[in-house]
């Protein structure tokens, strides 16, 4: 019996520290909701925000300088932007069409004139979503965690080594050991996943009552149906498009997936998300390019609940939206919700923004918000699918052949506690 629990896997693990802590904060409310709880669920985000500055440094320098190509990178960035778009546009439309089918918000009544909620960011402009991008400092990006900033600043600066060649050799050595040492930070982490899961479902069920998972059923079981098709038909249509081996994909995004969804966190999941690709045999430059920069531009999970959740409050408010209005809707969300992955509960900002643009009542957020917890965490998981399929299909549009490419040892494991990655380990694709 003792073999057989020290053989669990990680994902066994979280999966039952999640059900454990949904336990304690439903039976033992107090307990759950206790200050000390919290803290134990925020070292363990804390840890992992640790890791993710000098993680995705390390590799994108380094695998930016080993290709010894800008323009590669460059081509790399265009296909990852075209990918972007087409997949959050689909996104979008699917939501769209979703909650226009079952029309969750009927029937229930939201007065056009209810107070503001009071959130105190507004939605970006696209001015200052392209300002943002370019940091003034990447000591104060990485400090705050930006990492769409940390990806600019590190692109030009392994394109200068890239530039400059042999006189960087230095550098570009310090950036791969910088890699493999953050992937054995990781490691141990990563013992403390279970116990930060356990945690932080505990609080959020004792703090705010098991009604969390049950209120506002019918917008949150349409939220999942449509992510389910959005995970199955899209992003299974793209797979096989694309070739990628499913097996090894699901294996490979099988932790990050189960991090993402209990702890509501993409940056929870991005470290082992990086060196789980790079273990299938995605090029280290691809995959510390890709996946970063879609955690601003490819939010297929939120870019889908934006588009139910807004035309929910419509619903709900009694509005009629003719469909051009819901078009011109969805061009707002596709814009406004690009580069907004660091700011606090993003798509509830973003949403608060739309609502106002189109004179529908912003009370609508506080409605929503009783359910938001148990849809963040669907949408932020599908953000972190979407990303890692976007990675693994550039790979493929390189003509990176993965099954080639992927070292038979060194596929994830069974257990992934016993992580071993070394991020130069994967040539660059030619």
């Amino acid at each position: 019996m003792g073999r057989t629990v020290k053989r669990l896997s990680l994902t066994a693990w979280i999966f039952i520290a999640m059900l454990a802590g949904v336990a304690v904060g439903a039976v033992f409310p107090e307990l759950g909701k206790a200050d000390w709880m919290q803290a134990i669920a925020n070292v363990f985000l804390r840890l992992i925000r640790s890791i993710i500055a000098p993680l995705i440094f390390g590799t994108l320098v380094y695998g930016i300088a080993s290709t010894g190509s800008v323009k590669a990178m460059g081509r790399i960035g265009l296909k990852a932007i075209v990918y972007f778009e087409a997949l959050t546009t689909v996104a979008l439309f699917l939501g769209l069409g979703a909650v226009n089918l079952v029309r969750p918000g009927q029937g229930m009544t939201l007065e056009k004139n209810a107070a503001e909620t009071g959130l105190p960011q507004a939605a970006p402009s696209l001015s200052g979503t392209l300002e943002h991008t370019f940091p003034a400092s990447v000591v104060d990006a990485m400090a705050k965690g930006d990492v769409l900033q940390i990806v600019v600043f590190s692109f030009l600066f392994g394109a200068a080594c890239a530039a400059i060649g042999a006189k960087a050799r230095i550098v570009v050595d310090f950036c791969k050991s910088l890699s493999e040492v953050m992937f054995r930070y990781t490691k141990y982490v990563m013992y403390l996943a279970p116990v930060g899961v356990g945690a932080a479902m505990a609080h959020t069920i004792g703090s705010k009552g098991i009604g969390v998972l049950l209120g506002l059923g019918k917008l949150v079981l349409t939220l999942y149906a449509t992510l389910l098709i959005f995970v199955f038909v899209v992003l299974g249509a793209v797979a096989i498009l694309a070739r990628v081996p499913l097996r090894r994909f699901f294996r490979a995004v099988r932790e990050p997936f189960i991090l993402a969804f209990s702890t509501a966190s993409s940056e929870s999941a991005l470290p082992l998300a990086l060196e789980n690709l790079e273990l299938m045999g995605v090029p280290a430059h691809i995959v510390a390019f890709v996946l970063p920069t879609g955690y601003s531009f490819n939010l297929d999970g939120s870019t889908l609940y934006l588009s139910m959740a807004s035309l929910f409050v419509a619903q709900a408010a009694g509005v009629h939206m003719p469909f051009s209005q819901q078009i011109l809707m969805m061009l707002t969300l596709m814009l406004t919700s690009k580069g907004v992955a660091a700011v606090p509960r993003a798509a509830l900002v973003i949403l608060a923004g739309t609502l106002t643009t189109f004179n529908l009542p912003v009370a609508g957020v506080a409605l929503i918000l009783g359910a938001d917890a148990l849809m963040d965490m669907a949408r932020t998981s599908v953000n972190l699918l979407g990303n890692c399929m976007a990675t693994v299909v550039v790979a493929r549009w390189e003509g990176v052949d993965l099954d080639a490419a992927a070292n038979p040892d060194a596929a994830p494991a069974e257990d992934p506690l016993v992580l071993h990655a070394a991020p130069g380990r994967n040539k660059p694709a030619s």
